[in-house]
């Protein structure tokens, strides 16, 4: 399975700005210190060097044409661009450059800050004013960009690698989602019209394209395998090192280790960068176990599993997997979690095990009531960590069918709820407020969940480059 896409490292365009009638001995500082801090920080540069123009720097057109040739000629592999005013900068080198180069992806306007003691013409930089000049060009040719919070930043200072590492993560977002593939095994269940998706609309905004597989092209290849076939051997190996199921029989765990494979199978064919499962109950009357372990699994190394056939969920637990580098979960909003502003977030479970202290495989005691124990083997449960966690759902308007986002952050705490599958007690300021919203515009009873902080980088890749409405929950301020 091809989890680079995820893990490989961010690669940045870095644009060295320089205007004549400021000192160029600036510009030369910029094009040593960026590239350096930003491969120290773990990132890969592309970057102009001191032979092919002045200090490495833009300045002339003749400069623009060559850095826009190397950005062209290096676009499969960047993902952003950095411009970074060590003085003034030209404004119309900066614009056009971007332009030329024609890669599409976000821009990170970085300035300079003067120091009071070096404001004579020797060494004054003037970048707080041509990050004006540059941003009016930008947008005078349309060109999308991105901002560091506050107006100049040294870049030698904690806040300008918290401003990368975000820029970083929207850089990942935004390639991440636009023409990925999403997988669809089985049809939606009837009871859960509430994931109806509009797949023109995914393909329209994102380029997203939806592959589709009945679910008895996965269960009859899936028995017509052979216990001691050596996939089958290799995927039972996997599943009894990744969770505890001492307590789950053998020909249960056989049956799982045969739909890994050609779960699997469909994955890499396909080329799928997350899927989405009907995981109940046609799976559990039809060949005999749930699917939860496998999804968990295919969670933790990468590509997001997503229940229920829930396409959007799927794609909101890649966007949380792009932007923190960890798996991703899908949970229900659940119960009231004894106080206004917590919730139990819960699923039956096929969270991926980073979410989880300890956990271990069971039965589905919701399905089993229906289907019998014996067919419903194959869930992860378990408590969940504490610590900060982003929550984040793309959906669309019932009534218009427009995509739109939300995305907020709160906390996973410690509590003494005792409760079946996997869950956790969430705190979110003002959750009322949040929960309202959706009710009103009638999104899912999913959302998805991500380790760490990540509404900033999540926010600014849906709103700033894939045109989608959003509404950031308890946002610091205004953008």
């Amino acid at each position: 399975m091809d989890t680079q896409r995820v893990l490989r490292k961010t690669t940045f365009g870095v644009f060295v700005a320089n205007r004549g009638f400021f000192p160029d001995d600036l510009a030369a500082e910029g094009h040593e210190v960026i590239p350096n801090i930003l491969t120290e920080m773990g990132y890969e540069v592309v970057v102009l060097n001191v032979e092919q123009t002045k200090h490495g720097a833009v300045e002339t057109r003749a400069d623009a044409k060559k850095c826009a040739a190397l950005f062209r000629e290096h676009a499969d592999e960047i993902d952003g661009i950095v411009v970074t005013l060590p003085n003034f900068g030209g404004e119309d080198s900066v614009a056009e450059t971007i332009q030329m180069a024609g890669l599409n992806v976000p821009v990170l306007i970085h300035a300079w800050p003067d120091v009071p003691s070096k404001m004579t013409i020797l060494n004054r930089r003037d970048s707080f004013c041509g990050k004006k000049s540059v941003c009016r060009n930008l947008r005078q040719l349309g060109i999308r960009y991105s901002l560091t919070k506050n107006h100049v930043v040294d870049p030698q200072s904690e806040e300008f690698a918290s401003e990368i590492h975000q820029f970083a993560a929207c850089c990942r977002v935004v390639k991440g989602i636009r023409n990925c593939r999403i997988g669809e095994i089985g049809t939606r269940p009837d009871g859960f019209r509430t994931m109806r998706n509009n797949e023109t609309a995914l393909a329209r905004k994102f380029g997203i394209q939806v592959v589709k597989i009945d679910l008895s092209e996965i269960i009859g290849p899936a028995e017509a395998l052979i216990d001691d076939d050596l996939t089958v051997v290799a995927e039972l190996k996997a599943i009894k090192g990744y969770v505890n199921c001492s307590a789950v029989p053998e020909p249960a765990l056989i049956k799982m280790a045969k739909l890994a494979v050609v779960i699997k199978r469909f994955q890499v064919e396909n080329d799928l960068d997350a899927v989405a499962v009907q995981c109940w109950t046609s799976l559990q009357k039809n060949y005999g176990v749930v699917p939860c372990t496998l999804m968990s699994m295919l969670s933790e190394s990468g590509i997001p599993a997503a229940c229920e056939v829930d396409t959007y969920g799927a794609i909101s637990m890649r966007a949380l997997n792009l932007a923190s580098g960890s798996p991703a979960a899908l949970v229900d909003w659940n119960n009231n979690g004894s106080s206004p502003d917590g919730f139990v977030a819960f699923h039956c479970s096929n969270l991926a095990r980073s979410f989880f202290a300890a956990c271990q495989m069971d039965f589905q005691a919701i399905i089993a009531g229906t289907v019998g124990k014996d067919s419903t083997w194959g869930t992860v449960v378990g408590k969940m960590i504490t610590g900060p966690m982003t929550l984040f759902r793309l959906s669309d308007d019932p009534a218009t069918g427009d995509l739109w986002c939300s995305v907020t952050e709160g906390e996973s705490v410690q509590t003494n709820i005792d409760t079946f599958g996997g869950f956790g007690l969430i705190r979110v300021p003002k959750l009322q407020k949040l929960l309202r919203l959706g009710c009103r515009l009638g999104d899912e009873h999913h959302v998805a969940l991500g380790l760490g902080n990540h509404a900033a980088a999540i926010y600014e890749a849906f709103v700033r480059y894939l045109d989608t409405e959003a509404y950031w929950h308890n946002a610091p301020e205004e953008d």
